[in-house]
């Protein structure tokens, strides 16, 4: 059996970066200040050991200031790769297992519920929701013996080098995402092997 484990942002949808810097000037600090209030928090988030209202409500004492919005949801609009969400379909159409595998936060998780990004996947493996992010070799084990298969029958593709190592390391054929074409080419290849 084949498996094929996508990231979302940056593969699947834009990383929404350009959202980066909008909270910390919704709220009149600067990005340095938003940095620091939030540095140790993130992390926390993303393996799900926080609440997003834990979070705000953690930023919004660091910098003194009553935090009743959720930026992370209001702010985060990414969009489509029609090339990847063509290959997703392609896949799963001769019947291979296509799941997405995320670090994301709730807000950002709920946000691409909404729009139905995760709706062309068989199953959705989310850093908050188990409680390990890429690039821990943890992350990887967890879906391989959810999805019942040996690294080598599985391919991983994200934009993230590191996450793309910490793959690789574990012999999973990784590929670093660049374009769809490029991962179309990728995905050929590993078919032949």
């Amino acid at each position: 059996m084949k498996l094929f484990i996508f990231d979302m942002g940056g593969v699947v949808t834009t990383n929404a970066s350009e959202a980066r810097g909008r909270p910390a000037a919704a709220l009149g600090v600067s990005q340095e200040e938003m940095d620091r209030a939030t540095d140790d928090l993130f992390d926390l988030l993303t393996i799900g050991k926080i609440s997003v209202k834990e979070f705000w409500k953690t930023v919004g004492e660091r910098l003194g200031k009553q935090i009743d919005t959720d930026y992370f949801h209001l702010f985060f609009h990414p969009v489509l790769n029609e090339g990847t969400k063509k290959i997703i379909l392609a896949l799963r159409k001769k019947g291979f297992r296509v799941v997405c595998g995320t670090n994301t936060i709730e807000s950002h998780y709920l946000n691409h519920i909404t729009r139905g990004d995760y709706a062309f996947f068989d199953q959705t493996y989310a850093s908050q929701m188990m409680g390990v992010k890429k690039p821990d070799p943890l992350f990887w084990k967890l879906i391989l013996d959810a999805e019942k298969c040996e690294p080598s029958d599985a391919f991983f593709t994200d934009d993230l080098e590191a996450n793309v190592q910490a793959a690789a390391a574990l012999g999973i054929h990784a590929f670093q995402f660049t374009s769809a074409k490029d991962l179309r080419r990728a995905i050929k290849e590993f078919l032949r092997g």
